[in-house]
């Protein structure tokens, strides 16, 4: 058996290398051109395959360790015929052979002796082709770069090309100027198909031949290197086994940027399609990825754009009449944000009725000459709150949050009932807590303190956290009826709408009753229609005979 030591091949200017998977491990099997491990540079990324069939002895690096050309990576074990180094040199195959700098020194060492170098230096038409793409099925052209009559310098951007697996940057190998254009985006290619034409100075071709009369270019061997030390290999993006992330990575006729920033896109969630590129023909840039989350970081939390939800278009108003621009309060803001958030995790149900509140309503009115004695206004919200905790007791699931997986719910034995202020910098919802304990004056006392401080803008984080559930009455304003949203995470929330007297049929003939509209929306994850029912029904039946049900 043989043993020999596999090494970094040569990675010409490449800086920052990094290992970025490991693709096999002490033991393993492996058949010749087998990945070993993946590289990425800031420039590309390129695997590094087994030069024979044999046995991992040893693993010399792991995954995010910067390395350099030649360095140890391997140790493999292979059968004495296979093996093509002896023992005691461990010099690998790849470090044998002096690689060519560039395709042009690549191209003359394969030139026939004899060739006339005056006829090099004459200008050429190169055609680009495409470089091996492996195992790579469904080849097509997503992006034409250039068009005739471009100049372009060596490394400029040709066109991309996208595979079933990865895609693929074709950049020039030399300055020169754009002749034709052979294929268009959309086009399907195979290996070695020709994409561009290219007018080259004779110079450059001679002076990669002239480099190529050194001793070391010598030592270069007069057959094809393997396709993996070719420097096009190098530019395809991660051929094999691309995690379902990257997948989701689009790339698009606008899209285009080197494997490096495509990691970095992923790490930091960038959708790059969002980013405009600095770079050459819109190439995106790491600068530009950063430049791009430091703006969303700086936008409102509402204003960051949601997967998958198309964003609305701005408009300059202005262009239809004078507008006035106001910047909302940080109330408002945080409101908003919280709203978009609940809306859009929640699926929301509405369950509606109409109680009959005459008994109630003329209870309360009864009970006015004892409220002005307390200095205190007793309206319909206090009765309102009160029954809702006395029916959340029934009905516990109501009073509940579900956990972050909706695996379990979480039941509160406590009852604290927010409700909603409309205060002038936006809409706010301190919290009365133990309401099952408390009596009809408390509350109405509670109501009264956390309004005005509501509305005066001394409300205390405590007074607005911790509560289970939560009444949005909108009282005269209120209309006939409206779907407040759930304040997540809460699971359900009563809306109140404006007391009104209707004729309501007793059997025998029509009579005035005081009906109140009340609306509840629910979380249908933790609560479904038939609880709803209930729960509205049994609050309903508490309101109506408000004294036989709690007093």
């Amino acid at each position: 058996m043989g043993i020999e030591e596999i090494r970094i091949p040569d990675l010409g200017d490449a800086e920052d290398v990094e290992v970025i998977e490991l693709c096999v491990e002490p033991g393993a099997h492996v058949e010749e051109n087998d990945s070993l491990v993946v590289l990425e540079s800031d420039k590309a990324s390129m695997e590094v395959p087994a030069p024979h069939s044999g046995t991992v002895k040893e693993v010399k690096v792991a995954v995010g360790d910067k390395v350099a050309e030649s360095q140890v990576i391997a140790v493999m074990e292979f059968p004495d015929e296979s093996s093509t180094t002896p023992p005691e040199s461990l010099e690998p195959v790849a470090t044998t052979q002096a690689r060519p700098e560039s395709e042009a020194q690549l191209r003359a060492s394969f030139e026939e002796p004899g060739t006339d170098k005056a006829l090099r230096n004459t200008p050429s038409e190169e055609t680009v082709q495409l470089p091996d793409v492996g195992d790579a099925q469904e080849i097509n052209v997503i992006e034409v770069a250039v068009k005739p009559g471009d100049e372009v310098q060596p490394g400029d951007l040709l066109l991309v090309v996208e595979s079933d697996k990865a895609s693929m940057e074709i950049p020039a190998t030399h300055a020169g100027t754009i002749t034709e254009v052979l294929v268009n985006e959309g086009d399907e290619v195979v290996e070695g198909a020709p994409l561009i034409k290219l007018l080259v100075n004779g110079e450059q071709l001679a002076g990669g031949a002239e480099e190529n009369s050194t001793a070391e270019a010598q030592e270069v061997s007069t057959e094809e290197p393997p396709p993996d030390l070719l420097p096009n290999r190098e530019l395809f993006n991660q051929q094999s086994q691309l995690s379902e992330q990257d997948k989701l990575q689009p790339v698009t006729s606008r899209t285009y940027a080197g494997p490096a920033v495509r990691r970095m896109a992923r790490e930091l969630g960038v959708v790059l399609s969002e980013v405009k590129g600095s770079g050459n023909h819109g190439r995106i840039t790491k600068e530009d990825v950063q430049a791009f989350v430091k703006s969303a970081l700086a936008k409102p939390r509402n204003e960051v754009s949601t997967s998958g939800i198309p964003r609305v278009p701005e408009i300059d108003f202005s262009r239809f009449g004078s507008v006035e621009i106001v910047k909302l309060s940080r109330i408002r803001q945080r409101g908003a944000a919280n709203l978009h958030r609940s809306w859009l995790n929640v699926p929301h149900v509405t369950q509606h009725d109409d109680v009959d509140v005459t008994e109630l309503e003329t209870f309360r009115k009864a009970m006015k000459p004892e409220a002005e004695h307390r200095g205190l206004k007793l309206t319909p919200l206090a009765f309102i709150i009160k029954a809702c905790a006395f029916t959340l007791q029934q009905f516990p699931q109501v009073n509940a949050s579900l956990d972050p997986d909706v695996q379990h719910f979480i039941l509160k034995r406590y009852y604290h009932i927010g409700f909603a202020v409309d205060a002038p910098d936006g809409l706010l919802v301190p919290v009365i807590r133990d309401v099952n304990s408390k009596g009809i004056w408390q509350i109405t006392q509670e109501i009264t303190d956390l309004s005005e401080k509501a509305r005066s803008g001394k409300l205390k984080p405590d007074d607005m956290q911790g509560g289970t559930f939560s009444v949005s009455s909108l009282g005269a304003i209120g209309g006939t009826g409206f779907t407040p949203i759930v304040n997540t995470p809460e699971v359900a929330i009563l809306g109140v709408s404006r007391l009104d007297t209707r004729p309501v049929w007793n059997g025998t003939s029509f009579e005035p009753r005081q009906i109140l509209p009340i609306t509840l929306s629910y979380d249908h994850r933790a609560i479904n229609g038939a609880e709803a029912g209930r729960f509205v029904t049994h609050l309903s039946k508490v309101l109506k005979d408000f004294r036989q049900g709690i007093m």
